[in-house]
């Protein structure tokens, strides 16, 4: 059964046009795995997705991970280091997980494919 924080959520509801409609599942040991379709409307360099759109795409699947360990937390921290672009018209395929719990600070890693 996909996750979902609300219909309208930018990542992962299915009502928002303009978000990623993230397809989302929880996966084995409390990790989430899932895809969006990269759309034109995410362009930022011609023909790849825009890295703000990715970095948004990994805080999701990072919040939907906290979620499924009964987490509710918003990001106060995010890093990315980009590997190669997405282009326009792929699949983009993202898991993460909680990896550590210190006091009040929560440590997830995502990273897509």
């Amino acid at each position: 059964m996909p996750l979902r924080h609300h219909e309208l959520c930018f990542g992962c509801g299915t009502q928002n046009l303009f978000g990623l409609q993230m397809e989302v599942e929880e996966a084995d040991e409390g990790r989430v795995a899932g895809r969006f379709f990269v759309k034109q409307d995410h362009q930022g360099p011609p023909g790849f997705a825009h890295g703000g759109v990715l970095a948004a795409a990994l805080d999701e699947a990072m919040g939907l991970a906290l979620e499924v360990r009964g987490l509710r937390t918003l990001t106060r921290r995010i890093e990315v280091d980009f590997q190669e672009p997405a282009p326009i018209g792929a699949f983009v395929q993202v898991e993460a997980a909680v990896d550590r719990q210190e006091g009040e600070d929560i440590f997830t890693t995502a990273r897509a494919t």
